[in-house]
């Protein structure tokens, strides 16, 4: 289990730097620990430094349902607002089918599995998907709309 560690002000402005150079880390840190608590399936963070200036993480994580997927941003959003970090308002309410949580450093996005595999976004960013959701994957790889 990954030890979350908050952020402290120090009077050394070295130690300041470096605490704001691993920040993006420890945000990552305390979301995959909050989405592991809340039991998210098919979790995969996507390395982002040097690809784009929008955030250093890209986090995708399915919920079985969408109770659960409104039930897990909200953990997230607040734990992160309870460490200070500042979260815009999640974006996907009140459906709950795909909420987005932008913490700046660190994006994520919960999904339903149905949505997930619809959208497939890890695809845009030379990832593959996780296996169980290949057979949700075929259902819209091309065949004709039924």
């Amino acid at each position: 289990m990954n030890q979350i560690v908050s952020a402290e002000t120090s009077p050394n402005p070295a130690a300041g730097a470096a605490a704001a150079t691993d920040m993006p880390e420890r945000t990552l840190e305390l979301i995959l620990a909050v989405l592991d608590e809340d039991k998210a399936e098919d979790t995969i963070t996507i390395d982002l430094r040097g690809k784009t200036s929008m955030a250093d993480y890209l986090v995708v994580t399915t919920g079985r349902s969408a109770r659960q997927v409104g039930s897990m941003s909200d953990h997230v959003a607040r734990r992160l607002r309870d460490l200070g970090i500042h979260v815009g308002n999640p974006e996907g309410y009140p459906q709950c089918d795909w909420v987005l949580v932008d913490s700046g450093d660190v994006i994520v996005h919960l999904f339903r599995p149905e949505v997930r595999a619809f959208y497939c976004i890890e695809k845009m960013w030379g990832v593959e998907p996780p296996a169980s959701l290949k057979s949700l994957t075929a259902d819209f790889d091309g065949g004709p709309a039924q």
